[in-house]
This record gives structure tokens, C-alpha cells and sequence, in this order.
């Protein structure tokens, strides 16, 4: 019976990747791990690529980083793995060392047996070659405002689920409140849930805590509160409500951390500056109604534009995009560039001189696209030239397509203004309907002309 042989310990396997010439010599590839990260240095003459590997511990990044600078490196490129990638970043970041954080698909396709060390040292080599092209990360001053940003969108739809539930509790007890008010958040139907909850059941003195404002009156709200009042549901509606206040508490609190760090980002000839009148008085009279003037003071004293400015952007998607990226859009050449970044671009892919056939985007869309896309929904009734616009796509191509459509406008016009500074102006509906009225009329000349014919006006004859 032949003997085992014992195993050869494992060793780093050494890869040539590419033979293009390096133009950046002085750059590292890591690989980014939960565990542990693997880097490449700067490749040396006649000898194997010099890989490493380190633990993930603060004291054991910061030993990465020292080697790092031993080796007089430059630049480092990694890939967004998880959040395991922005610990390292913000070390490496603070030490002055650039960081180009690669797409995963760069890599995805290239040769060889895909292990931590190859992963690092096609990174090292592709980055010294000028092929890693880095993904958009803003100013450290807009990261910190979007961690916050993005907390509150995630206890935003917490309250939401919270909401359903106590609706779920009232439908299941058949109290109708849904249909005795229009909004269970609103203050007719919060003080009626309280009350509930408080153990009143008697559906006459529920439907006087109706606000003065609500449309329908006290006995026609009464006919919709009858309930069976079963325990276990009264108990579901109780814990609901609970979650709810605590999260509206947490919600108050973000905003509140909000509008703080954005005023310390003013500028000091904007610290103090009134913001300029709303050129639509009935949309700003609505942002008042709704609490939101002093956001969108301070983000137009920290931006130095009015995003709310442009038809369907409120303050709270307004807060949205500059907590993304920031006032500043100098990393995108152009807008073509902004939209693309923002997936809202058709996609066309084209192969030996033909459509290939159209696949969902796997990448999906980012927050602000869905910002875009929520609001280019709300100008389906809008008098605007942006309504108008919506209107004519979705009568030709359907709701989806003008959303679409709509979404990447609004991200054109925010792209001009933070960039250019250029004031959003609304030419109105009946504008709108005259320009493309004129251009459809060259279209169908130019078109008649190339067939032969000349369009004669008809003209009435009295």
C-alpha cells in the first residue's frame, strides 16, 4: 500500500498578468477581505511580484498603510467588496495615498485561477498600465453627510413598514380608518389610533377627534370605526404604534444632525444670506405648509442653487442629491456622463451591425435615480413644461417609458445648475405645446419635401 506524501505548504502563486508597459510604476493592488487583505507592491527588476498579507484589525491596517509608504507607493487600487473596503480607504486616504476604488466587473474576465493573491496582483498591474478606471466617491465633508443621509432613508422605510402594520391591525379589526381619512399619519387619523390604543371604542366619540380640516364629518367618520375589537390585534396596533413614535423620534433627530453639519458647510458670504423667493408662490406656500423652509434655506446656502426650484424636486429629494454628491460635479465631464452614471440612459448594445436583444440591467440604480424617478411620478398633472413633456411620452410610449424619460430631464437640469449655476426657468405648459407644435411642423415639412411635396396651410375661407 503506498504512503502518503506529506503536502508542500502553500506558497503565493505568481502570475504575469500583462506585458503592456507600466506608466505608473509606484502603485499596489489589494485585495479586500473580511479576514484578511492581500497587496501587491510595486512590481522590481527580475524579481516575483512582492505580495503580503494583513489582518483586517485598525492596528493592522495602519501597519499596511506604513508598509505601503516604504514602498513610495502612489496609488492603490482596490475593489468595493461589502463595507469590508472603507476602513482600509479611510486609513490609506488619511496617509495622503490615492485610492482608486476599481468595479468589480474590470476584473471579472480576466485569465488565470482567480485567487486573493492573482486578484492583487492583476490589480497592481492593471493600475500601473492606466487600465483601473476608479469609481465616483465624493469629498470626505459629503461622505460623512451621506452615511447620515442614507441612515435616515433606511428608518424612513421602517416607519413605512410600521404604518402598514397598523393598518394591517385596523383592517383586520374592520376599523376602516383608511377610508375615513385619507392618510392614517395625518392628524385625524394618528389621534384616532392613539385613542384606539388608549381604549376608547365607542365610535361616535372617535369620529370627533377629527381635525377641522378633514373633508368628511364627524358621523360620516363614525360609520367606518365599528370594529371587533379581538385583543390580539388591539396589541399588534399598540406595539405598532410604539415603533412608530420611537422611530419618528429617531427621524426628528437625523434631520435636526442634518441641517447642523450642512451649516457648518456654508460658505461665509452665504452663512447669514436669505434665500431668494420661489418663482412658483404655490409650491413654496406648500414647502412651508410642510415644515420644510429652513432645509431648503440650508441647502441653498450650502449649495448656492435652489434645487427645489425645478418642478417636482421638493427639500427632501433636494437633500437627497447634494447628500450623494455634493454641490460640486466637476468629476463628470459632462452631463451625457452624470446621466449615464445615474442609469438613466437607454441601453443600446449593438453587435456586428445589429440590437442584440435588451437584458435588464443587472447594476440597478442609485439613490438618486430613484429620487428622480419618485419625482418625475409626480408631474403626471403638472402644469409645467416638465408635466407636458410627461404627458406626450406617456400617451406615445406608456407610463414606464415617460417616467424614464422624465427622470433623466429633471437629471440634466439638476446637472446645469450645480455646475454651471444656471437658474431652472419654466417656459409653462402652453409654451411647451407651441415649441413642439413648430418642430413637429419642420419635421413634417422636411419630410414632405424629401417625397416631392410642399404642405399648403389650409386656410378658411369666410
Amino acid at each position: 500500500m503506498a504512503g502518503h506524501s506529506k503536502r508542500r505548504p502553500h506558497k503565493p502563486a505568481t502570475v504575469s498578468p500583462t506585458a503592456l508597459p507600466a506608466v505608473r510604476p509606484r502603485v499596489a493592488g489589494l485585495d479586500v477581505g473580511s479576514s484578511q487583505h492581500w497587496v501587491c507592491g510595486p512590481a522590481r527588476d527580475d524579481d516575483p511580484p512582492y505580495v503580503r498579507s494583513f489582518g483586517t484589525t485598525t492596528d493592522q491596517l495602519n501597519a499596511l498603510a506604513d508598509w505601503l509608504l516604504t514602498q513610495h507607493v502612489e496609488s492603490v487600487a482596490m475593489e468595493s467588496t461589502s463595507v469590508y473596503w472603507i476602513p482600509i480607504y479611510e486609513i490609506l486616504e488619511s496617509r495622503g495615498i490615492e485610492v482608486v476604488l476599481a468595479n468589480a466587473r474590470q476584473l471579472h474576465h480576466v485569465p488565470g485561477r482567480k485567487t486573493d493573491v492573482s486578484d492583487c496582483q492583476w490589480l497592481q498591474a492593471l493600475h500601473s498600465c492606466g487600465r483601473l478606471r476608479g469609481s465616483f466617491r465624493p469629498s470626505e465633508a459629503i461622505t460623512r453627510l451621506r452615511a447620515l443621509q442614507r441612515q435616515l432613508g433606511n428608518l424612513v422605510a421602517e416607519r413605512t413598514r410600521c404604518v402598514q402594520w397598523m393598518q394591517k391591525a385596523l383592517d383586520q379589526m374592520n376599523v376602516q380608518v383608511h377610508r375615513a381619512v385619507s392618510d392614517l399619519t395625518g392628524a385625524t387619523g394618528l389621534t384616532i389610533v392613539r385613542a384606539i390604543v388608549a381604549g376608547e371604542r365607542d365610535p361616535a366619540r372617535l369620529a370627533t377627534y377629527r381635525d377641522r380640516r378633514c373633508r368628511h364629518s364627524a358621523d360620516e367618520i363614525a360609520r367606518y370605526l365599528t370594529g371587533t375589537w379581538r385583543d390580539e390585534h388591539l396589541f399588534n396596533l399598540a406595539s405598532a404604534l410604539r415603533l412608530f413614535d420611537a422611530l419618528d423620534a429617531e427621524i426628528a433627530a437625523y434631520d435636526a444632525r442634518l441641517l447642523q453639519e450642512l451649516e457648518a458647510l456654508h460658505p461665509p458670504d452665504r452663512h447669514e444670506a436669505p434665500v431668494p423667493p420661489h418663482p412658483n408662490p404655490a409650491k413654496e406656500k406648500a414647502i412651508k405648509a410642510r415644515g420644510e423652509q429652513p432645509a431648503r434655506a440650508t441647502l441653498w446656502r450650502f449649495a448656492g442653487v435652489d434645487l427645489t426650484r425645478v418642478d417636482g424636486i421638493g427639500a427632501g429629494a433636494a437633500r437627497v442629491i447634494l447628500t450623494e454628491v455634493g454641490p460640486q460635479l466637476t468629476a463628470f465631464p459632462s452631463e451625457d456622463h452624470f446621466v449615464s452614471w445615474l442609469r438613466l440612459c437607454p441601453r443600446t448594445p449593438i453587435s456586428g451591425g445589429k440590437p442584440l436583444k435588451k437584458r435588464r440591467n443587472g447594476l440597478g440604480a442609485n439613490r438618486i435615480a430613484g429620487v428622480l424617478r419618485m419625482a418625475a411620478t409626480s408631474l403626471h398633472r403638472s402644469k409645467s413644461a416638465l408635466g407636458a413633456s410627461f404627458r406626450r411620452i406617456a400617451r406615445h410610449k406608456g407610463g414606464a417609458v415617460a417616467v424614464f424619460a422624465t427622470a433623466r430631464q429633471l437629471a440634466r437640469l439638476i446637472y446645469r445648475m450645480l455646475r454651471y449655476g444656471h437658474d431652472c426657468v419654466d417656459i409653462g405648459e402652453q409654451a411647451y405645446d407651441r415649441r413642439f407644435q413648430v418642430r413637429r411642423l419642420a419635421a413634417l415639412t422636411d419630410t414632405a419635401k424629401t417625397l416631392g411635396y410642399a404642405l399648403v396651410p389650409n386656410v378658411a375661407t369666410g
